[in-house]
């Protein structure tokens, strides 16, 4: 079955999604009801591939940011981790994704891939990510464009 995406809970405690909760509710002010943690994306193109998601924060009742643990080089999983915030969720694209290794990381406009942020100090706290007004959520309506967003997924996860 090619291009079959399904999102669901992740059992991987290696990306240690617990600490990243910690630092966002501590310094970020997020409450815990705002994170989902070990969230997975299933695409099935030759084989199926589950693409982890370490955590992903909701602000004003809608998914803002995915948060994707990569061990080693987080330049090498920018690209698959916008691929995930464009498709984790049916309704619409997420905006803002970050890719950390647990030392470095960066944030990136989803729609964009615009780099926002080049550490985890810098990420917005909840209450900057409530006031922004440039923040976008559009839903995915290009199939072609979305199914070329899973085979990205897909083909950088394979191995995961």
């Amino acid at each position: 079955m090619a291009g079959l995406v399904e999102a669901t809970g992740c059992q991987d405690e290696g990306d240690d999604p617990e600490r990243l909760a910690r630092m966002l509710i501590a310094e970020k002010g997020f409450a815990a009801s705002d994170l989902e943690l070990r969230l997975t994306i299933d695409t099935t193109f030759n084989e199926t591939v589950t693409s982890k998601i370490t955590l992903v924060a909701t602000v004003s009742g809608k998914r803002t940011l995915v948060l994707r643990y990569a061990p080693g080089s987080i330049t090498t999983r920018e690209r698959s981790a916008v691929a995930a915030a464009r498709l984790l969720d049916d309704d619409y694209q997420i905006p803002l994704v970050v890719i950390t290794n647990g030392v470095d990381a960066v944030m990136l406009d989803t729609y964009k891939g615009k780099k926002l942020a080049q550490s985890l100090a810098e990420l917005p706290s909840r209450q900057e990510l409530e006031q922004k007004d440039d923040l976008v959520y559009d839903p995915f309506l290009d199939a072609k464009k979305r199914e070329r967003e899973m085979r990205i997924l897909n083909a950088f996860d394979v191995d995961l």
